[in-house]
């Protein structure tokens, strides 16, 4: 049986047709649905490029095909290419097809609409919230009072129809957005972390690091990851002594306004933008140089980047949004956009070296619980179960 999956990423396509991406999943995401699929249908945008990026992954391979759908950015665009997306979309998946969207996203809820007119069964994986993401202050558009308006009251009526619901979150999520009383609701994140994205033992802090290295992660394509917040953090340390050492992993539109910034705050010698960096050991190995990693984000679903960190056995300072206190306690969380406290919560964090121990050893067992061995089991069964609800609602005369 062939599953079909959407998702908002944006993918490059070769001209010998195989797809790639730099900072979006890859294949081996895409192949987890083969533990209980013969093949995967991947929907999304993919725009033609004559050579991938040097550190681009392959997105398509044995069992994972993409189904393309016009390369859109924002609003404008989407609605400028609507009769196309519409017609892509519709076609993407048969009678006879699983489907799983990856929600919120606008094609998801496309197909969703048209699978409801035809009576057929679907499943969503919820990754995020648009509440969250077009909040005052996250995005800039004139359109995100009603981005967010309709964001969340499709993603609601999304969870009270799909047949089967899974959250990256335990708790947050499934409070906001809850799935029908008979629907299979489960709960699994996007990360499982493999082996050896684990050290094989917490930190253990001597002395306080002097001034320190933080580190940050996430694409610059919005201002929700709160950078921003945290370059004014550095600046208040600053005019208190030297401030600390910033290393930023990720690439965006918004990179060249946020290095203004810096150059503005005096700090063009303590905050360093690596740019786009490769999954896997060439971030592992940035994490391990780090005293702290800072999250100081606006919204997020369950950020990936803390889960990573948290495995390397790196203390964490984050925002308290979204999943992200299903992570950290609450002493090694701030309020988001109050670059005064993050600031005081930076300096008293690398001048105990207790509570930095501490931290190590709390992160790196809560990290353990997103493992390959802890998540798939959940994950697969998740899987089979929409894969045999396919099976029995749909007519053998409609099955592709």
């Amino acid at each position: 049986m062939r599953v079909v999956v959407t998702t908002e990423t944006r993918f490059s396509r070769a001209p010998d047709g195989s797809v790639w991406t730099q900072d979006g999943p890859a294949y081996p995401f895409f192949s987890r649905y083969l533990a209980a699929f013969d093949t995967v249908r991947v929907v999304a945008r993919l725009r033609h490029v004559d050579t991938p990026a040097g550190n681009a992954h392959r997105v398509d391979g044995p069992g994972v095909e993409l189904w393309p759908l016009p390369h859109y950015v924002g609003p404008r665009q989407y609605l400028a290419s609507w009769r196309s997306i519409r017609q892509a979309v519709r076609a993407a998946a048969q009678p006879g097809d699983a489907v799983i969207l990856r929600v919120p996203s606008p094609t998801g809820a496309m197909l969703a609409g048209w699978r409801e007119r035809q009576r057929l069964p679907y499943a969503i994986e919820v990754v995020g919230d648009p509440y969250d993401v077009f909040a005052p202050g996250v995005v800039e558009h004139p359109l995100r009072p009603f981005l967010r308006q309709w964001g969340t009251t499709r993603l609601r009526h999304l969870c009270r129809s799909a047949g089967a619901v899974a959250y990256v979150t335990e708790r947050h999520l499934q409070s906001r957005y809850p799935s029908r009383p008979d629907a299979l609701s489960v709960a699994y994140s996007s990360v499982d972390l493999p082996a050896e994205a684990f050290v094989p033992a917490p930190r253990r802090v001597d002395r306080a690091p002097r001034p320190g290295t933080l580190i940050s992660i996430g694409s610059l394509d919005q201002l929700y990851k709160g950078i921003d917040t945290l370059i004014e953090a550095l600046a208040r340390i600053a005019a208190d002594g030297e401030a600390p050492r910033l290393v930023h992993l990720g690439d965006g539109r918004f990179r060249p306004q946020l290095e203004r910034l810096v150059v503005e705050a005096g700090l063009a010698d303590r905050v360093t933008f690596v740019g786009t960096v490769p999954a896997g050991p060439a971030v592992r190995k940035h994490l391990d140089a780090a005293d702290l990693v800072v999250v100081p984000s606006r919204t997020e679903g369950l950020p990936r980047v803390l889960i990573e960190a948290m495995a390397r056995g790196l203390p964490a300072l984050g925002s308290n949004v979204g999943g992200i206190p299903e992570l950290l306690g609450a002493e090694d969380m701030v309020p988001p956009n109050d670059p005064f406290v993050l600031a005081a919560a930076i300096r008293h964090f690398l001048a105990d070296p207790a509570r930095l121990t501490a931290a190590s050893a709390r992160n790196l067992a809560r990290a353990q619980d997103y493992s390959v061995a802890s998540l798939r089991p959940r994950r697969d069964d998740f899987y089979r179960t929409v894969r045999d609800t396919a099976t029995r609602r749909v007519p053998a005369g409609r099955r592709a």
